[in-house]
């Protein structure tokens, strides 16, 4: 059967007048760059095309409406309203945007507090630290933004650790910390329901309020339904059974999910499953809504992994995002806890330059984290270590040209020697690894290779001279997006990257195409000019 054709889709569109053509695309691109101001969409009488148009005292009396007809007025598109507007109230932010924890303290209480002044929810990057250090970081932050809501802090799963974990949560909830972010879990712990589910009580309207805005990252689809979900009534009774909850607190626990925001993490820097997010963030979104028609709630999703461009961040807005997080691209602002040496080498990459190394923390397990490939050996030792950690069951098995290969180029130092440092950081950390060591050597090989894996990190933070070639740097591709953007703008300078700046010209440029996608959909034709932000110098509007 043949299907008609309606000729009115296959006909030509009738020939432009070239100036006429060039004036509307000046236009169009204004209306772009204005994303704030209503902006009217014409049609023309005679031939059909569209144009965008901003109405001021002098251009309304220029239109001619005898040639126009206008056919919408498009509102603005503020920063403010690109996500869910219940994220910026329940955080008590102005955006709907995180900046994300960075590990071992990379992402500081200065870029915290520059992040909650600038109207985003800055996370600290708790993981790594103990606890003392966690205590003094949130003193900190409280002198300078106060006792109220803005900020947060990471809890990082330590399934090797479960002790440094609890005693996190317990400092977290002593501190009444307003908002934590939990990141690296595979599934729930004691330790994390606590922390979420801890003071929470009824008002007298019948909701339940809860003190501690629980924001969990991840990114698988089972792990996401576990806290977009009640705890499990056995974890509970658990829970309750060793007084870490009371009755009435479990009882509510039953009406509420676990985390109330859940951060899909497509393909980031450190812990990632590298998830494409125009695969993972609809899923999850699919699986709130299912999720909702059984319980009668409503979580919020947001966007993490790949955030380094307006485009980017423009796109999981569009696909339904509550709010964008970003994490690389931070690393390189002049507040983040890193070495000058290795913000320069996070400045040069590329696309291409990440790939994915042994972790530190779940170097047993096999996990993986994404660390800049370029510039640094860190990733091909990191690997080599985990290969020999598979095939041997104690250092003792290790021949002596591996030995004296792993003594020259990647210690630096006889194995004795580094065993003796490790065994002095574990008895601070941990007397159960070495205890567990010495009756285990393969574990005791895990714990001397982990020193390599965990100093990596260091060296990049202190800029540890002559161990450039070592740095441990997590990044995912957003970085290499990002540095291709900044290129040739003020922000190519890694001096004048600061948070705030970084923050409001991502959010500005994504309300650009926002707007840029408006005028789209309603038949203007945009220029290539039309979709592309430079990054500029902004002041926060009041």
């Amino acid at each position: 059967m043949e299907v008609p054709v309606d000729a009115s889709l296959t006909a030509p569109l009738p020939p432009q007048d070239t100036k006429k053509a060039s004036e509307a695309e000046e236009l169009a691109v204004r209306a772009v760059e204005s994303p704030r101001s209503d902006v009217w969409v014409l049609s023309h009488r005679k031939d059909g095309r569209r144009q965008a148009f901003l109405p001021d005292n002098d251009s309304l009396e220029a239109l001619d409406t005898s040639e126009w007809n206008v056919e919408g007025i498009l509102p603005g598109v503020f920063p403010e309203w690109l996500g869910d507007p219940g994220f910026a109230d329940r955080h008590g932010v102005r955006f709907p945007y995180v900046v994300g924890e960075m590990a071992n303290g990379i992402a500081t209480t200065d870029m915290v507090v520059a992040a909650a002044r600038g109207g985003f929810l800055g996370v600290f990057g708790a993981a790594g630290l103990t606890a003392q250090q966690v205590e003094e970081a949130l003193g900190r932050i409280r002198r300078e933004l106060g006792p109220g809501p803005g900020w947060a802090v990471n809890l990082i799963h330590s399934p090797t650790e479960p002790a440094v974990e609890r005693a996190v949560v317990e400092l977290l909830l002593r501190e009444r910390v307003p908002s934590v972010s939990v990141s690296a879990f595979m599934e729930l712990t004691p330790s994390v329901l606590r922390l979420a589910l801890s003071g929470i009580s009824e008002r007298p309207d019948g909701s339940v309020h809860r003190p501690v805005r629980v924001l969990a990252k991840v990114s698988r689809p089972e792990t996401a339904k576990a806290f977009m979900t009640p705890a499990p009534a056995a974890l509970l009774e658990q829970l309750v059974g060793r007084g870490l909850l009371n009755k009435e607190e479990a009882r509510l626990a039953a009406r509420v999910p676990v985390a109330e925001d859940i951060t899909a993490e497509a393909d980031s820097g450190g812990h990632t499953d590298n998830r494409p997010l125009t695969a993972l963030l609809p899923r999850l979104l699919a699986l709130r809504d299912s999720v909702a028609r059984v319980h009668g709630y409503t979580v919020r999703v947001g966007a993490a992994g790949g955030l380094g461009t307006p485009h980017a961040l423009a796109a999981a807005f569009a696909a339904g995002a509550a709010y964008a997080v970003t994490g690389s691209v931070n690393q390189t602002t002049r507040e983040s806890g890193i070495s000058e040496q290795a913000r320069a080498l996070l400045a040069a990459a590329d696309l291409p330059d990440m790939v994915m190394a042994p972790a530190a923390d779940m170097f047993e397990l096999g996990v993986k984290v994404q660390v800049l490939g370029k510039g640094t050996m860190f990733a091909q030792r990191a690997r080599l270590l985990h290969r020999l950690y598979d095939q041997y069951d104690s250092l003792d098995q290790l021949d002596e040209k591996t030995r004296r290969r792993l003594e020259r180029d990647i210690f630096r130092a006889p194995l004795a020697d580094i065993w003796e440092q490790t065994e002095k950081f574990w008895s601070v950390r941990d007397q159960g690894e070495i205890e567990r060591a010495a009756s285990d050597p393969k574990h005791r090989m895990a714990l001397l290779f982990r020193w390599y894996l965990g100093q990596s990190s260091h060296w990049a933070i202190r800029g540890e001279q002559g161990r450039a070639v070592d740095f441990q740097l997590w990044c995912g591709p957003a970085l290499g997006a990002f540095n291709h953007w900044v290129a040739g703008s003020f922000l190519a300078d890694t001096r004048q990257r600061s948070v705030v700046q970084v923050g409001l010209n991502l959010l500005e440029g994504t309300a650009c195409l926002a707007r840029a996608h408006q005028l789209r959909c309603h038949g203007v034709q945009l220029p290539a000019q039309g979709w592309t932000f430079r990054p500029r110098p902004l002041r926060q509007a009041a």
